[in-house]
Protein backbone atom coordinates (compact mmCIF):
# COMPACT_ATOMS: atom_id res chain seq x y z
CA UNK A 1 0.00 0.00 0.00
CA UNK A 2 1.38 3.40 -0.91
CA UNK A 3 1.00 6.72 0.86
CA UNK A 4 -0.37 7.42 4.30
CA UNK A 5 2.92 8.06 6.07
CA UNK A 6 1.58 11.46 7.14
CA UNK A 7 -2.08 10.43 7.35
CA UNK A 8 -2.71 11.75 3.85
CA UNK A 9 -1.81 15.30 4.84
CA UNK A 10 -1.74 16.18 1.16
CA UNK A 11 -5.54 15.66 0.98
CA UNK A 12 -6.46 17.55 4.13
CA UNK A 13 -8.87 20.45 3.81
CA UNK A 14 -8.37 23.71 5.67
CA UNK A 15 -10.76 22.70 8.45
CA UNK A 16 -8.96 19.36 8.87
CA UNK A 17 -5.60 21.06 9.42
CA UNK A 18 -6.57 21.81 13.02
CA UNK A 19 -6.38 18.07 13.70
CA UNK A 20 -3.15 17.52 11.81
CA UNK A 21 -0.62 19.46 13.90
CA UNK A 22 1.51 16.38 14.52
CA UNK A 23 1.46 15.42 10.84
CA UNK A 24 2.38 18.98 9.85
CA UNK A 25 5.31 18.94 12.25
CA UNK A 26 6.45 15.56 10.97
CA UNK A 27 6.25 16.78 7.38
CA UNK A 28 8.12 20.00 8.20
CA UNK A 29 10.85 17.97 9.90
CA UNK A 30 11.09 15.58 6.96
CA UNK A 31 11.33 18.42 4.45
CA UNK A 32 13.92 20.20 6.61
CA UNK A 33 16.02 17.06 6.41
CA UNK A 34 16.17 17.34 2.64
CA UNK A 35 18.85 19.81 1.61
CA UNK A 36 16.88 20.77 -1.49
CA UNK A 37 13.49 21.36 0.22
CA UNK A 38 14.21 24.19 2.66
CA UNK A 39 11.62 26.49 1.05
CA UNK A 40 8.85 23.90 1.36
CA UNK A 41 9.98 23.10 4.92
CA UNK A 42 9.82 26.78 5.82
CA UNK A 43 6.32 27.21 4.39
CA UNK A 44 5.13 24.07 6.17
CA UNK A 45 6.51 25.49 9.45
CA UNK A 46 4.71 28.76 8.72
CA UNK A 47 1.45 26.87 8.19
CA UNK A 48 2.01 25.02 11.45
CA UNK A 49 2.52 28.34 13.23
CA UNK A 50 -0.71 29.69 11.73
CA UNK A 51 -2.64 26.64 12.93
CA UNK A 52 -1.19 26.95 16.45
CA UNK A 53 -1.94 30.68 16.59
CA UNK A 54 -5.48 30.00 15.42
CA UNK A 55 -5.92 27.35 18.13
CA UNK A 56 -4.67 29.80 20.77
CA UNK A 57 -6.99 32.56 19.56
CA UNK A 58 -9.98 30.21 19.53
CA UNK A 59 -9.18 29.02 23.04
CA UNK A 60 -8.80 32.57 24.37
CA UNK A 61 -12.07 33.74 22.80
CA UNK A 62 -13.91 30.63 23.94
CA UNK A 63 -12.69 31.16 27.49
CA UNK A 64 -13.88 34.78 27.48
CA UNK A 65 -17.27 33.91 25.96
CA UNK A 66 -17.96 30.72 27.93
CA UNK A 67 -20.19 32.24 30.60
CA UNK A 68 -22.10 34.38 28.09
CA UNK A 69 -22.77 31.42 25.82
CA UNK A 70 -23.83 29.26 28.78
CA UNK A 71 -26.20 31.95 30.06
CA UNK A 72 -27.87 32.33 26.65
CA UNK A 73 -28.09 28.56 26.21
CA UNK A 74 -29.63 28.08 29.64
CA UNK A 75 -32.05 30.98 29.10
CA UNK A 76 -33.14 29.57 25.74
CA UNK A 77 -33.61 26.17 27.42
CA UNK A 78 -35.75 27.81 30.13
CA UNK A 79 -33.19 26.92 32.81
CA UNK A 80 -32.41 30.53 33.73
CA UNK A 81 -33.57 34.05 33.00
CA UNK A 82 -32.56 37.00 30.90
CA UNK A 83 -31.03 38.48 34.05
CA UNK A 84 -28.41 35.70 33.93
CA UNK A 85 -27.50 36.74 30.40
CA UNK A 86 -27.19 40.37 31.43
CA UNK A 87 -25.01 39.44 34.42
CA UNK A 88 -22.79 37.27 32.24
CA UNK A 89 -22.45 40.10 29.74
CA UNK A 90 -21.51 42.53 32.51
CA UNK A 91 -18.78 40.14 33.70
CA UNK A 92 -17.60 39.58 30.12
CA UNK A 93 -17.30 43.31 29.49
CA UNK A 94 -15.15 43.72 32.61
CA UNK A 95 -12.51 41.32 31.25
Amino acid sequence: MSGGSYNYLCHASADEMMNKVSDLQDMADRLAGLSYASDAARETQELLLIVRQFENRIEASTNRLHDVWRAVEWWDSCDSSEDSVKAALDAYREL
